[in-house]
């Protein structure tokens, strides 16, 4: 457009002939065409959604210099990016997966496997499973710049505190006449090996400890389990009962010597269920199951052996225990972090199943009691969970004692200091859990267990929120949300402190019919010192035993709220001394960004610059002096790439181009709009607008909301097939405006709450003139599916809807059950997200006002229905209810069930099916394009899975 301004300028001004002056206007023409053809943005397709990356498993080198992530692309294979901190690449690598450093940065260490094109085409073939590609283990060499491959690799471990080694295990193990291993074997036990007479089915695998430096390999063979040291470098396996002449056993590895001591030896028959070592190598504990007949009773022994003595000992036998509990071989060993002490578990005697009866014997009938603590549905997804329930205990080095801590009755278990404490405290549900099924809240009674004793005292009864003790042990803490107070028990006094009460450190906003949650808390200072607890904005600190508090951050005034940020994946207490970082977000405007809190003066500094973006939780290099760390910044134009700075972000720097191919698409803009609600309350939402807006036109509009969304105006929302929404770029690329509104909700009331919030929203807009009023859709899922349905009975302003998984009868589903977790819905519409605040007996009306089903008949929108039948969260006869009320009224609706999938659909290709008919669908109502078959006509039964009716009805085309 400048350039034939200029030219044409030229032209008036100089003396031209005809013939000269229409040449520059055949070359003005020329140069306009050439330059809009640069100027115009492609507008996204379906099919575009899938050229978009992700940015997956990010990991900073412990040195700060090095930095690993995969690129994900739909669901094509991993690309792994190995670059330097500055953003140069190093290497890159395709189909990768688990990708991760050394300790010491100078190796990165992952698997591949085959193309996922070529494992489906094997598939295809019927090739069985055990004959599919096999992963490669890759040992990429920093400095050298040169890596090596290791083929059939089934899983592999670096050691987390030390370097030099890389384990990992084979897929399958050689025959063992043909194999010979290269560890020496120190044989300290007394009993005569004798060759198995029968070689186990399962043989186990081979382990091999690889030098990472050298090269140099040590392979264990015919390994079951392992477990490397933390720290110190050894570990513990277990193998089968063909190794050579020693048979099978528990074996200690001293990775230096390369050395295996044979601590216990077994038959073949004998399984090892639990390994365990200490964080210094220097103990060792296991579960024993020598049991070698067909008893479905099985009673394992607990053994542990000290560095220098010559084999193990067993410390706690099923038979001798005087609890009359057995050793458990499903709860993990771990030991205190003194390593004075080894936590193990014990069990009931299983029930077991008379193993003579017949199918035909058997009787196959649930009963249902009326006062069980647990519904029925609730046991039956629990049943594998039950069946290795174990009550935690310790053995005591020190004394040579076991210590039972739970039982049968108080089975939930906490202690501090990372073992090494004085107490635990357990907790009972099992009074409660009947009344669970409708208040959603679970109290519990404790009692303290001082670990050296054993000695139980009573803490409460029915105690709410004491969930937690804190990192010395000194005190059980938590937050009461049936007076909405923190609080502290110091474990030594048994004195009680209500730290907030009066005080709102409760959700302010709190819109359920049910008491309030708090906002969490940062955690403790040093040695216990003070508790950090949050209010809506800002960081107290609060004294365990006086209660005295101090506002450390005073962000209220701006409405900035501040968050601390652990980044030492170790950290147990906040540093008295060294500085925090803090995320910070201003609720007014939205913008995110990081701060800096020095305990010491109490001084809070601002760290970025504060603009229009959201940040997330930073990877920080846990052995680098300069403190150097990765982050993401976004908004909804900018994807979140990584970037890298220290600490004090004084130089940030763009690591990560991970989608430049936006910059070719038409894309969109987000910002912020405010409207009053039909009840007064003012209210925030997000508006989308195309990247080419133009005020003067009109545009049609999609409106999508859940419940409150306002705070996520600089998100990123990628091109995806999303499960349950729409693509706020795809729709907007394509000329749709989107709006996504808050909604404030008023108990009993929540389909009239989101009509009060929603309708004068979508009303302002309208007012300002560039949204075609004729042409305005809506879409949801879930509790947005439920809103919608009640929305359209009653206003006509939507020309179209889609409603996922809806409840448009709230009486029939006050009675399902939720199949994921087998939970009664009742306390969803009692207490939580439906807001009806009590029973259907109690609130008869509130239930039937609330119902869209009782109004169906004033529905005059079009709805496409997306409810699948395995959904766990909203009954799926509910979707059915919706759409055979509308088939029999004669109502437009379509209704789509993605057989075997869950609340949306996650499979690969019924998520693009469930993107295009949506597309299809509102492109129809409100852009006027053509009929697909599928709307016309359906899909019949036996056209399913073979033609989708994607295509366009001639007469429409025309």
């Amino acid at each position: 457009m400048l350039v034939r301004h200029i030219l044409l300028d030229a032209v008036m001004k100089t003396k031209t002939n005809i013939t000269d002056y229409m040449r520059i206007l055949i070359l003005l023409f020329f140069l306009s065409t050439i330059a809009t053809g640069f100027a115009q943005k492609k507008v996204m397709q379906n099919e575009d959604k899938a050229l978009w990356n992700r940015i997956r498993n990010v990991n900073i080198s412990n040195s700060g210099d090095y930095m690993l992530y995969a690129l994900e692309k739909g669901e094509k294979d991993q690309s792994l990016q190995l670059l330097d901190i500055k953003g140069d690449k190093i290497m890159s690598y395709q189909r990768s997966k688990r990708g991760q450093f050394s300790y010491d940065s100078n190796y990165a260490v992952f698997a591949v496997n085959a193309w996922k094109d070529s494992i489906r085409e094997m598939k295809r073939r019927k090739v069985k499973k055990k004959n599919l590609s096999k992963d490669t283990l890759i040992i990429y060499d920093i400095e050298q710049k040169s890596l090596q491959k290791i083929p059939n690799v089934k899983s592999y471990s670096l050691p987390e505190k030390w370097s030099g080694i890389v384990v990992y295990m084979l897929e399958a193990p050689k025959s063992a006449k043909k194999d010979s291993a290269k560890t020496k074997v120190k044989d300290t036990s007394k009993v005569k090996k004798k060759k198995p007479k029968k070689v186990s089915k399962d043989n186990g695998f081979h382990l091999v400890i690889r030098q990472l430096s050298s090269g140099i390999e040590d392979t264990l063979k015919f390994v079951h389990s392992y477990k490397l040291a933390k720290e110190g470098r050894h570990l513990v396996y277990a193998t089968s009962g063909i190794v050579d002449s020693l048979g099978g056993g528990v074996y200690h590895y001293d990775i230096d010597k390369s050395l295996s001591t044979l601590l216990l030896t077994s038959h073949h028959k004998t399984k090892y269920p639990q390994l365990g070592i200490s964080e210094s190598g220097k103990r060792i504990g296991f579960v024993v199951d020598a049991d070698s007949t067909k008893s479905q009773i099985k009673k394992p022994k607990l053994y542990a052996w000290n560095q220098g003595e010559s084999k193990a000992k067993l410390i706690v036998d099923s038979k001798d225990n005087t609890s009359n509990l057995l050793i458990s071989g499903d709860e993990t060993l771990h030991f205190s972090k003194n390593e004075a002490r080894l936590f193990f578990g014990l069990r009931t005697t299983p029930i077991v199943q008379d193993t003579t009866l017949l199918d035909e014997e058997i009787v196959n009938v649930e009963v249902w009691t009326y006062d069980e603590p647990r519904l029925y549905t609730v046991q039956e997804l629990d049943v594998k969970k039950d069946k290795k329930k174990a009550y935690l205990s310790l053995y005591d080095f020190d004394k040579n004692k076991m210590i039972q801590i739970a039982d049968t009755d108080y089975d939930r278990t906490q202690y501090g200091d990372e073992g090494n404490g004085d107490y635990a405290v357990i907790g009972n549900a099992t009074p409660y859990q009947l009344q669970r099924q409708w208040t959603a809240q679970l109290p519990r009674d404790l009692q303290r267990v001082d670990l050296r004793t054993g000695e139980r005292v009573n803490l409460g009864t029915k105690v709410y929120g004491g969930s937690s003790i804190s990192p010395k042990g000194k005190y059980l803490y938590g937050y009461s949300r049936k007076d909405s107070t923190w609080f502290t028990y110091n474990l030594q006094t048994l004195k009680y402190k209500a730290l907030t009460k009066g005080r709102q450190f409760y959700n302010e906003l709190h819109d359920y019919p049910d008491d309030p949650y708090s906002y969490g808390s940062a955690g403790w200072t040093e040695d216990d010192s003070k508790l950090l607890i949050y209010d809506r904005f800002d960081i107290w600190a609060f004294d365990p035993d006086t209660g005295n508090s101090k506002n450390l951050t005073n962000g209220r005034a701006s409405q900035i709220r501040y968050r601390y940020l652990r980044l030492n994946t170790e950290e147990r207490s906040i540093s008295n001394a060294e500085n925090w970082l803090l995320s910070t977000f201003n609720e007014a405007n939205k913008y995110g960004g990081f701060a800096s809190y020095n305990p010491k003066n109490e001084r809070l500094k601002n760290l970025v610059e504060v603009g229009p973006y959201s940040y997330e939780r930073p990877w920080l290099a846990q052995k680098d002096k300069k403190k150097r760390l990765l982050f993401t910044r976004q908004s909804f134009t900018e994807f979140p790439n990584l970037w890298s700075s220290d600490i004090s972000f004084k130089s940030l720097k763009q690591i990560t181009d991970a989608n430049p191919q936006q910059n070719d698409y038409n894309w969109g803009t987000a910002e912020m709009i405010e409207w009053v609600s039909l009840d007064g309350k003012p209210l925030k939402g997000i508006l989308i607008k195309p990247e080419n807006f133009d005020p003067s036109k009109k545009y049609p509009m999609i409106v999508n909301f859940y419940e409150k969304s306002s705070n996520g105006l600089y998100q990123h929302r990628a091109p995806s097939y999303g499960r349950s929404t729409i693509n706020y770029p795809f729709y907007a690329s394509r000329g749709y405006i989107i709006f996504n509104p808050d909604v404030h909700y008023r108990d009993g009331y929540p389909g009239e709450s989101a009509f009060n919030c929603v309708i004068p929203g979508v009303t302002a807009l309208i007012d300002k003139g560039f949204i075609d009023k004729e042409n305005i859709g809506v879409q949801g899922h879930s509790w947005g599916g439920y809103q919608i349905a009640y929305l359209v009975t009653k206003t006509d302003i939507f020309k179209a809807a889609e409603s996922g998984a809806p409840v448009p009868n709230m009486i029939s589903a006050y009675g399902g059950i939720r199949w994921w977790t087998g939970l009664s819905r009742q306390f969803q519409y009692e207490h939580t997200q439906s807001r009806i605040g009590g029973t259907p007996w109690e609130y008869p009306q509130r239930y039937i006002e609330n119902s869209p089903i009782f109004n169906i008949d004033k529905i005059n929108t079009p709805l496409l229905i997306m409810h699948n039948d395995a959904d766990g969260h909203v009954p799926w006869y509910q979707g059915i209810e919706f759409f055979v009320s509308l088939r029999r009224l004669g109502k437009p609706s379509w209704f789509l069930n993605y057989n075997d999938e869950p609340h949306w659909p996650l499979k690969w290709q019924n998520r693009i099916d469930f993107n295009i008919r949506m597309s299809q669908f509102f492109d129809y109502y409100l852009k006027g394009a053509p009929k697909p078959i599928w709307m016309e006509r359906g899909v019949p039964a036996l056209e399913k899975g073979i033609n989708q009716g994607y295509d366009y009805i001639e007469s429409d085309k025309e």
